[in-house]
């Protein structure tokens, strides 16, 4: 298997130029023994100078590199790498990792994605480093310990991804573990006492990583939300979390502590589902398990959160709504969100309508099916009449003055059957075949520009816009 370097070096530096030469050389004597009309014309084409160093974007993604290489070599070459893409590779030293970013001088992104970083990472004796921005870690499986030893040798770093890691619970936290009632402990028998040992050491109490702005955590099979609030404890800066497609049940919190509890989670009966998130602008929760209404309310008073993706949840399965009218509901809900599901900023006009239809779609339900929001609004916008239900539609049938010859009669037609099938029903009537019929329609309205002839067999009738009082005249083809 190669070495980064020499995926760099087969990628950008290879010797295809003395070969094409070579062939160049070739091409030139042919050309040269030709004569008359065979003869060949050469054209001179300059060789591009060599590269001196890779460009600032170095994908080498999928190449099976499992080291390094030459450090001196890489940082030559690589002197102006800000993004290395290495995702896909044969990869499995950190130590390794950290001499190749630390000879890159001006790295700012980093992907790992699908190596088997998997092992523990212990301390590292290198120094921190303070350049790298942005790390991709989906499909590692890296274990919390060796990421919070990452985490302190990256204090810059904004943007983390931790997507498809097969993380159930966040096993580092900035709390203390809760601890049980100290008489009842003197109790305990030492079973008991080894048990909650056990679970004790399962966390880690962490220093917050303040610097951190964006997490992924797509595709991780987390359902509970105190294990969300570990991540906001974690990063109490971060403004962007990625949670789409965890199976998150609901955002709220247990009545009672488990044996996974911290002394944070014992608060968590007098505190609200934001509090761990105050600087929080975007969330994706799309393809979660939630299924209540309660669960958008609990968003709603997240105080920064103005970007919210919501798609797909099973409480939408079950709304007996268009998906126009979903997004009312959500967005009269949700008044401090600016932009829903990727689409356009909502505007005040959007706004207004929004909530003026949630305000009608609960007027005429129980009072104790009415969430807290209705009484916010009603307190806006005041009581809103029912909209009236108000057809568009043309009327069935119709009461017109059938003509044939010198005789008139009223009958009904229905509107919604084409021409052709009133001459059908006609035969009964008068005495035509339906094939030697001709129809002309007169608008009582519009007499004076006289009849319109209904020569298309196919055209339904409430095309022709017909009112109760037009005429219809029959009449023999000749």
């Amino acid at each position: 298997m190669p070495s980064l370097l020499e995926a760099i070096e087969r990628k950008y530096f290879s010797d295809c130029d003395d070969s094409r030469g070579e062939a160049d050389k070739d091409k030139d004597a042919d050309a040269a023994a030709g004569t008359g009309a065979n003869r060949l014309v050469s054209i001179f084409i300059p060789r591009l100078p060599p590269l001196q160093c890779v460009p600032e974007l170095l994908v080498l993604n999928d190449c099976d590199i499992d080291c390094a290489g030459d450090f001196e070599s890489i940082k030559d070459k690589c002197r102006r790498v800000r993004e290395l893409d290495l995702a896909q590779n044969k990869l499995q030293d950190w130590h390794e990792v950290f001499q190749i970013v630390e000879h890159m001088p001006r790295i700012e992104f980093l992907n790992l994605s699908k190596n088997n970083l998997s092992n523990p990472l212990t301390k590292l004796s290198a120094p921190p480093i303070t350049n790298l921005r942005g790390i991709v870690l989906n499909g590692t499986y890296l274990n919390w310990e060796s990421i919070d030893v990452l985490l302190e040798n990256l204090p810059v770093l904004e943007e983390l991804h931790l997507s498809l890691n097969d993380y159930k619970e966040v096993l580092i936290d900035t709390a203390e573990l809760a601890t049980a009632d100290p008489v009842a402990s003197s109790d305990s028998c030492k079973c008991c006492d080894a048990k909650e040992s056990s679970h004790t050491k399962k966390y880690k109490k962490i220093s917050p990583h303040k610097a951190l702005r964006t997490l992924h955590f797509t595709g991780n099979p987390v359902e509970k939300w105190p294990e969300i609030c570990r991540l906001g404890r974690i990063f109490p800066c971060m403004e962007n979390l990625v949670l789409a497609d965890c199976p998150i049940r609901a955002i709220e919190f247990p009545e009672k502590l488990d044996d996974n509890s911290t002394i944070a989670d014992a608060a968590e009966d007098t505190d609200l589902p934001q509090k761990h998130f105050p600087n929080l602008l975007f969330l994706n929760l799309s393809y979660a398990s939630i299924n209540t209404w309660d669960d958008i309310d609990r968003l709603a008073t997240f105080p920064k959160l103005k970007n919210l993706r919501v798609k797909n949840w099973p409480l939408w399965d079950r709304l007996e709504c268009t998906e126009h009218e979903r997004r009312q509901l959500l967005i009269a809900r949700l008044p401090n969100v600016a932009i829903l599901n990727g689409g356009g900023v909502i505007t005040p006009d959007e706004r207004e309508d929004a909530e003026r239809a949630f305000i009608r779609h609960y007027m005429d339900k129980p009072e104790s099916e009415r969430p807290k929001r209705y009484l916010d609004l009603i307190a806006k916008h005041g009581k809103l009449d029912p909209l009236v239900n108000v057809s568009l539609k043309p009327d069935k049938r119709v009461k017109i003055i059938l003509t044939y010859g010198d005789k008139s009669e009223s009958r009904h037609v229905d509107l919604y059957r084409t021409v052709s099938d009133l001459k059908v029903k006609l035969e009964k009537i008068i005495p035509l075949a339906a094939n030697k019929m001709r129809l002309y329609y007169v608008d009582q309205d519009y007499r004076e520009f006289g009849p319109e002839e209904m020569r298309y067999p196919n055209k339904l009738l409430y095309s022709y816009n017909i009112q109760a009082g037009d005429e219809i005249i029959v009449d023999e083809k000749k």
